[in-house]
């Protein structure tokens, strides 16, 4: 039986990250980060002999806190001092007792690594932003409102920029926005039509899928109570990948079965089909449009002559389900389920100019209305320390000559203002 290496968290590789090359200048960085490691969201495989705890004893990290009381100014003596204690179901409790789906002392330390990466690439290595942050619009830190992806941002942004970093009164802010206003994740609570789209993607998968996991039955159901392993079975598969890889990634032993290859490989590509195989272009638009749009803007700002926007570094927390979505609009996922800290992250560079062509572009700019500034920018896609080549720039003129992996920003504007709603409520609405 072939072992399988469980996916752990994906560091950022600052040795290894490629400068640009030469004549480009970086302008802009946007990064979407998955939350670090954390307990599963639900129970299963607790019983032999799969055997799994029920119970994680791996959030020790911050359970005390002291709060202003509403309405009173803050002494030594007033406030809200207390410390966060989890009951299990048997109303039992334990020190260090984590909640299910709670980021675990592990992802805490993984995600500070995170941001500690960050800052030893673009402010160490690179000089793209200064070691003291005395302007807080250099960063914008944004978080779904999910405690895990917060506390991840927390501890990200301590890595970037700990108070030892920033000036007296430089506060760095964390950004969360109500769930029906979210566009961080496939917002299906907000868009019915999406729901209803990614519902028959899943029916699609289950239709395909379930018969190729038969076989795995005589391997695997021992451990599910008997049941078989199916997509829409109880548990779903899904939900096994789930509590096999928060497992592994925090050192508990799981059953062989689930570290074979040709095991563990089925299950992933049947579970990366149903929840990430969006191939439609209305699926696209409707998961990731608004995002992209609002990444594209932000670079706009950033593209126009004489910008005086000082946004340079954006941090997202988010989902595995976000980053999959954000492959999948570009055609470039590699239907491996996002590991814990993976990120895609969007460069945006400028193509310096030398002095003469400066001279020349002054020329043109009087002579015509219609000088294109995006034809000097670029975007390149990264995953997993690696580049993305997006197929939507592989023709001649949409990316750099020689370096296919920088998209030229008119292609990217292009497509993103493809995939973005225009009537977003209308759009989102159930067709009959």
């Amino acid at each position: 039986m072939k072992q399988q290496t469980q996916d752990g968290p994906a560091p950022l590789d600052v040795e290894s990250y490629p400068v640009a090359p030469e004549g480009l200048d970086l302008e802009q960085v946007h990064v979407y980060v998955r939350h670090g490691e954390r307990t599963p969201v639900r129970v299963r495989m607790s019983d032999p002999p799969a055997s799994i705890p029920a119970d994680w004893q791996m959030c020790n990290t911050a359970k005390s806190f002291h709060e202003t009381v509403a309405g009173q100014s803050p002494t030594i003596d007033d406030g809200l001092w207390y410390k966060k204690v989890v009951e299990n179901r048997h109303g039992k409790t334990a020190d260090g007792l984590c909640l299910l789906g709670e980021l675990t002392d592990i992802g805490k330390k993984s995600t500070y690594s995170f941001g500690t990466a960050l800052r030893s690439l673009y402010v160490d290595k690179l000089k793209f932003l200064p070691s003291r942050l005395e302007d807080e619009r250099l960063t914008y830190f944004r978080s779904t409102n999910i405690a895990r992806t917060i506390e991840s941002l927390q501890h990200i942004v301590h890595g970037i920029y700990p108070p030892s970093a920033c000036a007296p009164n430089t506060i760095p802010s964390i950004i969360i926005r109500n769930g029906i206003d979210e566009n961080l994740v496939s917002n299906t609570l907000a868009c019915k039509r999406l729901a209803l789209l990614e519902l028959q993607f899943a029916e699609a998968a289950v239709a395909v899928w379930n018969s190729r996991l038969e076989p795995l039955d005589k391997k695997v159901s021992k451990y599910l109570g008997g049941r078989p392993l199916r997509l829409d079975g109880t548990p779903r598969a899904s939900g096994i990948l789930d509590t096999v890889r928060s497992a592994a990634a925090h050192g508990f032993r799981v059953p062989p079965e689930f570290m074979d290859d040709n095991v563990i490989g089925l299950i992933e590509a049947a579970v990366t089909a149903e929840w990430f195989d969006i191939k439609s272009e209305d699926g696209r638009r409707l998961g990731m449009g608004r995002l992209l749009a609002d990444a594209s803007e932000k670079m706009q700002r950033k593209t126009q002559p004489n910008s005086k926007d000082p946004t340079k570094l954006l941090v997202h927390t988010t989902h595995d389900s976000t980053l999959a979505a954000l492959l999948c609009t570009f055609d470039v996922f590699d239907d491996k389920w996002p590991p814990f800290t993976s990120s895609v992250t969007f460069e945006l560079f400028r193509k310096r100019t030398s002095a003469s062509q400066q001279t020349n572009v002054s020329s043109l700019r009087v002579l015509s209305s219609f000088w294109r500034r995006q034809d000097e920018h670029y975007v390149r896609m990264r995953y997993k320390n690696k580049n993305m080549v997006l197929p939507m720039c592989a023709e001649e003129g949409k990316h750099l000559p020689g370096s296919p992996e920088f998209c030229t920003f008119e292609a990217f504007q292009q497509r993103v203002a493809e995939l973005t709603p225009r009537d977003w409520v209308g759009e989102c609405f159930p067709r009959t």
